[in-house]
């Protein structure tokens, strides 16, 4: 069985409608795109409780109206998708706006994230689909860096990893190395393999973030080359 056959993505392309199991997968997916969603909005002019009125109102109408049977296997990124159907909906937005509702059927929560990348990107200078993009790109390593924090604490690391989380992003200078080797009463040689581990393994669950939006090797290849280009700093840790 191909790693493609049971992503997300590939599983709600596979069942259009009426699949209960590919629903799930739908609303996963949603929930982790809430916050690029919200974000485009926000950078197209919405403010406070309007986009986050609209964001509600598109995935709600994005799920009952089962939006994602009209995807393109063929050219199906879910992301690419999203965005496309997203700028459909705002464009007509204003003429339905007596339609919206507010808190129907289904309440996304907003995402909660360490970085505070939602209120950066919202008082940023940047377009729409910059901010969507590389929203997405914190929201993907967010999620990671979430797993890798369960996993540490599972193996009873917790405390290295809250050490060693800073230099996941960037390669820390001696100083930091120095202060951190002190704190954990680790040898510097060791602390450092403890590092490389880490940021191995958190390449690791990037691309197991990421392979959950496409569906073949080819969808999976664009999201990492736009991962890398959302979100440049972090290009160590999308390299496979």
């Amino acid at each position: 069985m191909s790693q493609f056959d049971t992503t997300q993505w590939s599983m709600v392309l596979r069942a259009r409608a009426g699949d209960a199991d590919a629903r799930v997968a739908l609303e996963s997916l949603c929930r982790i795109y809430r916050a690029p969603v919200l974000a485009y909005i926000r950078h197209r002019g919405y403010a406070g409780d309007a986009a986050e009125d609209l964001t509600q109102s598109f995935f709600e109408r994005f799920l009952e109206r089962t939006y994602h049977a009209h995807a393109d296997p063929a050219r199906g990124r879910f992301r690419a998708f999203l965005l496309t159907t997203i700028k459909r909906f705002l464009i007509n937005a204003d003429q339905e706006a007596h339609a919206v509702k507010h808190g129907a059927h289904m309440h996304f929560e907003s995402f909660d994230t360490d970085t505070g990348c939602e209120h950066d990107l919202a008082t940023s200078d940047v377009g729409p689909e910059q901010a969507f993009e590389r929203t997405w790109a914190l929201v993907v390593l967010d999620g990671a860096l979430r797993r890798l924090r369960d996993e540490a604490r599972a193996a009873g690391k917790s405390e290295l990893f809250e050490h060693l989380r800073d230099f996941l992003a960037e390669a820390p200078d001696e100083a930091d190395y120095a202060r951190v080797a002190t704190a954990l009463d680790m040898r510097r040689n060791t602390l450092a393999v403890a590092v490389h581990r880490m940021r191995r393994r958190l390449r690791e669950l990037v691309l197991e973030e990421v392979t959950q939006t496409a569906a073949d090797r080819g969808e999976l290849e664009c999201e990492l080359r736009e991962l890398r280009g959302a979100f440049g700093t972090m290009l160590q840790l999308t390299d496979t």
